[in-house]
């Protein structure tokens, strides 16, 4: 297995570890490109652009029940990905819109 790899499985591992330690855990994900997070983040999110959501989240958040909020520049991504993760019976996954209102949403902006 290469390192990658081994990285890729232990992080998901970690994570889903974690999950099940916090019962209340709420997952934000970031679906925008490697590109926009380099210009723009917010740390300790997972970046999973919203075309490949469904792969990485059954990896890492294999639970159905799992609370997942997504954000990308504008809501239109996260729309698409939480669509896909609906259609493959996710059933708590919410479109938060932008980077900017994820970060109203969690109280990461400064009045």
């Amino acid at each position: 297995m290469s390192f990658k790899k081994t990285l890729k499985a232990t992080l998901a591992l970690l994570i889903f570890v974690c999950s099940i330690l916090v019962q209340a855990e709420t997952i934000w994900i970031d679906v925008r490109s490697p590109a926009e997070r380099k210009v723009n983040h917010i740390k300790g999110d997972p970046l999973i652009p919203h075309t490949e959501i469904l792969g990485e989240v059954r990896e890492l958040f294999p639970s159905y029940e799992t609370e997942i909020y997504l954000y990308c520049r504008s809501g239109n991504r996260a729309g698409i990905a939480k669509s896909v993760l609906n259609k493959a019976g996710y059933k708590n996954v919410f479109n938060k819109g932008s980077i900017e209102d994820a970060r109203k949403a969690r109280g990461l902006l400064k009045n």
